[in-house]
């Protein structure tokens, strides 16, 4: 293949709006594909300015209790979250839009709390008019949905976190 032949499949490639071509012969093997994901970007608000110090007194440190009585602890106003170093994060493989349900008046594929299995559906990505099943890497409880219906998606961006218990 020549350069000459080359802009007359590109050219033809534009001139028909087709996204993604591979062409295979035995002496080579050509893949286009045109366009580029759009990155959309989205200013986030300036940080609130932090409240001046108010100066205090300098004053005598308070006494210490005896060490024969213990201390209470006040409980917590925040449950203890659970520890999620050991779920294993869903992360999207494209960029594109995330659908948890196959059509908009269908169930989402899952919730939080069901049980996946490994190579189950778990959402859809769109991608360049592409719909894309992205399929659980491990059996397990789905703990946690990090991405809303309709929302953008990066290469990488967490989706799910699966407990493999």
């Amino acid at each position: 293949m020549n350069a000459k032949e080359l802009k007359a499949i590109l050219q033809a490639l534009q001139d028909h709006e087709v996204g993604e071509l591979t062409l295979e012969t035995p002496d080579y093997k050509l893949s286009v594909r045109r366009g580029s994901p759009q990155v959309q970007w989205i200013a986030a608000p300036p940080p609130a300015p932090l409240p001046a110090p108010t100066p205090q007194p300098i004053s005598a440190p308070a006494p210490t209790p005896p060490a024969s009585s213990p201390t209470p602890v006040p409980p917590s106003a925040e449950p203890p979250k659970p520890d999620t170093n050991h779920y294993v994060e869903v992360k999207a493989p494209i960029v594109g839009t995330f659908y948890a349900a196959p059509s908009p008046d269908a169930p989402p594929f899952v919730k939080e709390g069901d049980r996946v299995q490994k190579g189950q559906v778990l959402c859809i990505i769109e991608a360049m008019k592409l719909m894309n099943e992205i399929e659980s890497e491990v059996s397990g409880t789905v703990k946690q949905l990090l991405v809303r219906n309709g929302e953008p998606v990066e290469y990488g961006q967490a989706l799910f976190l699966i407990d493999p218990a």
